[in-house]
């Protein structure tokens, strides 16, 4: 007897299509989970940081090396769920959680959780959400980069005698874009593409092709 053609569901076929905005109940929860987990290493950065920003006194804007690892949910969540939104839903989700686990930036933190995940987000968009290779990984870092440093600079660090052009503001932007590339574009695609060797993402497109 014949067997009867299986069609996947309606929800499959939109993880399939590229660019697709249809948000499942697994995308939520993943992006969720992966919001809370940067969340509580934000938490353990940030007490990282402050010790690390004091040897960092005789060159201020080596200091933007430190903000990477603030741009990596918003990246990886991108790379991973694939979806509109995701970025800034992860990003969001780990600055809210590193301040209720006691963030010493006050709710500010939440603030720049939505810039920087907009940041991240506009790289995705730049591609359409149809690219999640070395280039888009690399672009969205240079975007949520670029996002994180405005917002430093035009918040604690306005360009005046103190803040110089030249001797403070472009190198700043400059190592803070450095260290979103290395941390939320390099690091970041690696650690999606170690989970999906692991079968952990076999729900989504990011554990079922190879980028």
């Amino acid at each position: 007897m014949a067997q009867k053609a299986v069609h996947p569901s309606s929800a499959e076929n939109a993880e399939q299509q590229p660019g697709s905005v249809r948000w499942r109940t697994v995308d939520i929860v993943v992006t969720a989970v992966l919001g809370v987990a940067f969340g509580a290493v934000f938490w353990a950065w940030n007490l990282f940081a402050e010790v690390a920003s004091t040897p960092l006194d005789f060159l201020p804007p080596l200091k933007g090396l430190l903000n990477g690892v603030f741009l990596m949910p918003g990246v990886v969540a991108g790379l991973l769920v694939r979806k509109p939104g995701a970025a800034t839903f992860a990003s969001t989700i780990a600055a809210t959680v590193s301040l209720l686990l006691g963030s010493p930036y006050g709710l500010i933190i939440v603030w720049y959780g939505v810039v920087q995940g907009l940041g991240g987000e506009l790289g995705f968009l730049l591609t359409r959400y149809r690219s999640f290779g070395w280039g888009t990984a690399v672009l969205a870092a240079v975007t949520a980069g670029l996002s994180t440093a405005i917002l430093d600079l035009s918040l604690y660090y306005p360009v005046s005698g103190e803040y110089p052009l030249w001797a403070f503001t472009l190198p700043y932007i400059a190592f803070t874009v450095l260290s979103s590339v290395l941390l939320a574009g390099v690091v970041g695609l690696l650690l999606v593409r170690a989970l999906a060797r692991t079968g952990a993402l076999s729900s989504f497109a990011s554990g079922r092709t190879r980028v």
